[in-house]
């Protein structure tokens, strides 16, 4: 049975002009990431998500800053008399928040709106009815980050934010379709402590996985692809 997954949103950093950061529906049940702009882009669909769980790669803010907005239009707008969703956040994410949050709003601000668990490196978790969840160490600079690889009747394998990792090919082993960053150009660098990927060394990468399918994400607009590669934009959707 073919898994359906919708692009919320798919800009790198900076969002691409109209264009929301990194959010990808699973199913209608998983959301992967929640960058700034996915929120506005879920409520053009229907008045509030009801999406059963969210998953995040990593703390950069173009990955989650949009849970913010989500926590006051749960408390107290159209999302107040809904289920809360799941939120699974990376390894010692809430002590790390803890700071930012009491300034934003307040500590306790994400389990008044979500049910909020952390998961575990290579431990599987179940995010949503028939999903489950492995996440996976990759290579971000400096910061602790992972990529996905979500199992149901198909295998979804999405690097989140990585540079060159032998993880990506673990993440990506015989996916039906991956779900790739590709922010640099070819022959690109972004420092000794690699953090992002060239659609070359997606290439490679999904050979050595041998993934059947590959979709470029978290692409800059100013940056053309190359000619043959199948590019993400906010409001694809997809079976596979």
């Amino acid at each position: 049975m073919e898994v359906r997954l919708t692009v919320i949103g798919c800009s790198p950093a900076w969002p691409n002009p109209g264009g929301a950061c990194s959010g990808y529906l699973v199913e209608g049940r998983l959301l992967l990431d929640c960058g700034p702009g996915v929120l506005a882009k879920l409520r053009q669909r229907q008045p509030w998500p009801t999406v059963e769980a969210i998953a995040i790669t990593h703390l950069h803010l173009d990955h989650w800053g949009d849970l913010v907005p989500w926590v006051w239009g749960s408390l107290f707008g159209p999302g107040e008399s809904l289920p809360r969703p799941k939120l699974w956040l990376p390894p010692g994410a809430r002590e790390q928040l803890r700071p930012v949050l009491s300034v934003l709003g307040s500590e306790d601000m994400f389990d008044r709106a979500f049910e909020v668990s952390e998961y575990e490196a290579r431990v599987p978790f179940t995010a949503a009815a028939g999903l489950e969840v492995t996440a996976v160490p990759v290579d971000h600079y400096a910061i602790q980050a992972f990529g996905f690889r979500v199992k149901g009747d198909r295998v979804l394998a999405y690097s989140g934010d990585s540079g060159p990792s032998e993880a990506l090919a673990e993440i990506a082993r015989d996916a039906d379709l991956l779900l790739s960053e590709a922010t640099l150009e070819n022959g690109g660098y972004d420092g000794p402590d690699r953090g992002h990927l060239s659609p070359d060394e997606v290439s490679e990468a999904a050979a050595d996985a041998r993934a059947l399918r590959v979709v470029l994400t978290h692409r800059p607009f100013e940056r053309e692809a190359p000619p043959g590669v199948e590019l993400a934009y906010d409001g694809l959707e997809l079976e596979f």
